[in-house]
């Protein structure tokens, strides 16, 4: 035995017989038996004590004016363990103070409930389990009550309305259940509610903001809880809200109040435009705003100098129109900023430098290029860079910064760095897709691929601002009859319900594929971005209601394409290449890999990928608006746009191929030749980079209309890059056999030549010439010319002089015919029968530069 827990035992000793002589049925024996049943030979609460005084004498102990009664006693953090017993400070009738909390408390007496004097109650960070008993509510008198970090469950009772003096409520960081209780609404004088952490659920008690004039602080994050902004109205002391990681939707905007300085709405569904926030009151006393992860549109702030104080802002993951690095250089306090997948364009402003107490920075997933800016701060810890378009040299102050940094990530970028002294480790992870050039070259250009490892496993770790990930998978049901289904909140893993076998066989209009596999939770779903997200087949099976056919999108050459809503929040285009491929799973792996670290603003993103037998599963961005198939021939002008995608209708019969955001808004437009030149110049820059901007460069083999997809902005994404790889030369029949009108006279001879990227410009000038004429590739009315093809049709207007006949006259901006006739002209260059005559796609993208329209209100 050692000498201190000898010591300890010898204290101990004398503090039991000291407490043997203290008189029963009095608040000194009542605190004293308490203390003998809860002290261990471990614990410090024995030594706190002088045990020759009364206990009126003790630290965290005080008694009335008699000194017979006590009435405060504070045994914080003393090492109390164990169940309390009966007939100890339950017996304390006068108590009014009682601090029991940073213990390891596991039970409270049956006769606690009858301390009817208490206005302050804290037992948080104990291991106190089981329900709350109803019978609470005899603590009439209770001002403070904190029962947050235990394990308490079950309902919280509804005779807490007992509780009219009640000014502080922690509950949270429990696993109480089921609804907010009605009776809370009695409780108005309350300052501060914290529920958070919790496992309730349903809506808010009615007229929860109405009850609650006095309060200033709500947090109810963390729950399953869903409701309106509308339900916060009357909160009109509120200086602190957190709703984050529920399910309230409505307008944010209806959250902001002027005396507010916390506000976070993350991780819910409100919608809105930030830009409509009245800064002159709204922002003035925030230090801390997060809105991420919600539907919120338009444009970020477009005036931040209001927000002077601020020093916590987050708006990543929402759907925010493309727009500039907003102007941040005035928020002098700012230490945490999170604009990640904010549809940022353009440059990162040298201005970000003054930021100088920035301690975490995430501007990842974003379209930003140029050069790293340098970066002040000496306080910076985090730093998220990457999936963006930035170039050139990693700034050597930034190099010196990492060592002593918490997180980093430069990776999927086109950057020029120095790596020696770097662990390899973290090269794969945290600089992946950059080039290591020492010395560093000088203002490199084009992407270098890095040399490919062996066994090099994808291990990167997005840094985020909060840990917690959107609970709940959501699934969509199409009816055969006119009639709305809306997606549904689903809080476990469709694995976790059932381990379901297969092999499992679908069916489309025109094919069946089977997915060979045992057991769907075995086979992995690999998603690039969030690497450590454990998905299966059984959740793709789940997201897209078994691939029925109401979740179809398309059926393309390669195969079906369905949509489906991934764990944490993921909506994505899941297409299955049912062609068959020549690689090997391994190798297919590879290619899918490689293809999902190319990234570029007008290509749609590879998200992920499934191989489930024979079966390969690329899962992309979804596309809210379509493509330019439907955009031009297919859609019907007038279709009402449905911003909010869990209200979609479908039609028996309907052939709309899955597009929701189609707004008439967005048809209506394609009547300017602005947007029509737009989507060119965009798809042209997309095969402008696969061409010149890879390496090797990488050939589309089958550029048509419905291979442009349109995102929620209106901005083309061309979709299918790389894929043909996958499947070689046998691809090449069926492409011909699905792309009437759109294969290059060299492909149509009986030697059928290799594909070259000439023969993709060929398929972009079809497309180019669908823009401008509205008409389809074959089978269309071309004036004049009865059995021939839309390029036919064009080509010969073009050598008569004749182009502007084939002007769509649907285009309602005629002023510019001139431009228009141009663009055709550049279509007539890519269509020439031989390769060696048709422009490259660098050269296509200078061409229409040149020829861009005016903006709205200018002269050309």
């Amino acid at each position: 035995m050692g000498f201190g827990a000898f010591v300890s035992i010898i204290v101990l000793t004398f503090f039991f017989e000291h407490l043997a002589c203290q008189q029963p049925n009095t608040d000194d024996f009542f605190v004293s038996e308490f203390l003998k049943n809860m002290s261990s030979a471990s614990s410090s609460s024995s030594q706190a004590f002088n045990l020759s005084a009364s206990v009126c004498s003790w630290p965290g102990v005080s008694c009335d004016a008699s000194k017979e009664h006590v009435v405060e006693l504070i045994a914080s953090g003393l090492g109390l363990s164990g169940p309390i017993p009966d007939n100890t400070i339950g017996k304390l009738n006068k108590l009014q103070i009682l601090d029991l909390s940073n213990n390891t408390i596991t039970a409270l007496p049956s006769d606690f409930w009858s301390l009817g004097s208490l206005k302050v109650l804290n037992l948080s960070s104990n291991q106190i389990s089981g329900s709350l008993a109803s019978n609470f509510g005899n603590f009439g008198l209770l001002e403070a009550f904190d029962l947050s970090s235990n394990h308490f469950s079950g309902e919280i009772p509804e005779t807490i309305s007992s509780l009219v003096s009640l000014k502080l409520l922690k509950l949270d960081k429990n696993k109480f259940e089921h609804n907010i209780p009605s009776g809370i609404l009695q409780c108005q004088s309350l300052v501060s509610i914290d529920l958070s952490l919790n496992q309730l659920n349903g809506t808010l008690p009615q007229g929860f903001g109405a009850a609650f004039r006095k309060l200033e602080s709500l947090n109810l994050a963390g729950n399953n809880l869903h409701g309106h902004d509308s339900d916060f109205s009357g909160l009109r002391s509120i200086t602190s809200v957190n709703i984050s990681s529920n399910s309230f939707q409505g307008s944010f905007l209806g959250m902001f109040k002027e005396q507010l300085e916390v506000i976070d709405l993350s991780r819910n569904q409100f919608e809105g435009q930030i830009s409509q926030v009245n800064l002159n009151y709204s922002l003035s006393h925030l230090v801390y705003l997060d809105l991420s992860e919600n539907r919120l549109s338009g444009e970020i702030f477009q005036y931040l100098n209001a927000a002077q104080n601020i020093k916590h802002l987050n708006v990543a993951h929402n759907r925010f129109a493309s727009q500039k690095f907003p102007k941040i250089e005035s928020l002098s306090r700012l230490e945490y900023l999170n604009l990640s997948k904010a549809n940022l364009h353009g440059h990162i402003p040298a201005e970000i430098s003054k930021l100088s107490n920035l301690s975490s920075l995430d501007i990842s997933l974003n379209n930003l290029i140029g050069e790293i800016p340098f970066l002040r701060s000496e306080n910076l810890q985090i730093l998220d860079l990457s999936y963006n378009n930035l170039s050139g040299e990693i700034p050597q102050t930034v190099l010196e910064k990492l060592p002593s940094m918490e997180k980093y990530n430069f990776s999927y970028n086109n950057l020029t760095f120095c790596s020696l002294g770097i662990n390899p480790n973290i090269l794969q992870t945290a600089f992946y897709g950059s080039s290591d050039n020492c010395p560093i070259a000088a203002n490199p250009k084009l992407f270098k691929r890095t040399k490919e490892r062996k066994g090099m496993e994808l291990a990167l770790v997005l840094t985020l601002s909060m840990v917690c990930l959107l609970s709940g998978l959501i699934f969509l049901a199409f009816g055969c009859r006119r009639k709305t289904k809306s997606w549904a909140m689903k809080q476990t893993s469709y694995k976790e319900e059932q381990n379901i076998s297969g092999p499992f066989s679908f069916q489309t209009d025109s094919t069946t594929w089977v997915a060979d596999v045992k057991q769907a939770n075995s086979v992995p779903v690999v998603i690039f971005e969030k690497p450590l997200l454990n998905i299966t087949f059984a959740d793709l099976l789940y997201s897209t209601s078994n691939f029925d056919r109401g979740t179809l999108l398309a059926e393309g050459k390669f195969g079906p394409v369905y949509r489906g809503f991934l764990p944490s929040g993921i909506q994505v285009a899941v297409k299955v290449l049912v062609v068959g491929s020549t690689l090997t799973d391994r190798e297919a792996a590879k290619e899918l890999e490689y293809l999902g670290r190319i990234k570029h603003p007008n290509l749609v993103p590879l998200t992920g990928y499934c191989f489930a037998g024979d079966q390969r599963i690329a899962i992309y961005d979804y596309m809210e608006n379509g493509n330019l198939q439907n955009f031009l021939h297919d859609l019907p002008l007038g279709v009402q746009r449905t911003d909010d995608w869990s209200t979609d209708t479908w039609e028996e019969g309907d052939d709309m191929n899955g597009i929701q955001n189609a707004s008439s808004e967005g048809l209506l437009s394609l009547s300017s030749w602005r947007l029509r030149h737009k989507i060119a110049l965009g798809t042209a820059r997309a095969l402008a980079f696969l061409h010149h901007g890879c390496s090797p460069p990488i050939i589309h083999r089958d550029v048509k209309a419905s291979s442009v997809y349109l995102d929620y902005n209106l901005e083309p994404r061309l979709s299918d890059f790389g894929l043909a790889k996958i499947f070689g030369s046998s691809l090449d029949e069926e492409i011909a056999r699905s792309s009437p009108g759109y294969v290059p006279p060299e492909l149509c001879q009986p030697e059928c030549d290799i594909p070259t990227p000439k023969s993709d410009v060929y398929c972009y000038g079809v497309v180019l010439f669908e823009l401008i004429t509205g008409k389809k590739p074959v089978g269309d009315d071309y004036p004049e010319e009865t059995e021939g093809t839309l390029v036919s049709w064009v080509r010969a207007l073009v050598r008569k002089n004749l182009a502007s006949r084939a002007i769509d006259p649907k285009i309602s901006d005629r002023g510019i015919d001139d431009l228009i006739e141009e663009a055709l002209k550049i279509g007539y260059l890519c269509t020439a029968d031989l390769p060696s005559k048709r422009p490259s796609m660098q050269q296509i993208v200078g061409l229409l530069k040149d020829i861009e329209p005016p903006a709205a209100g200018e002269k050309s």
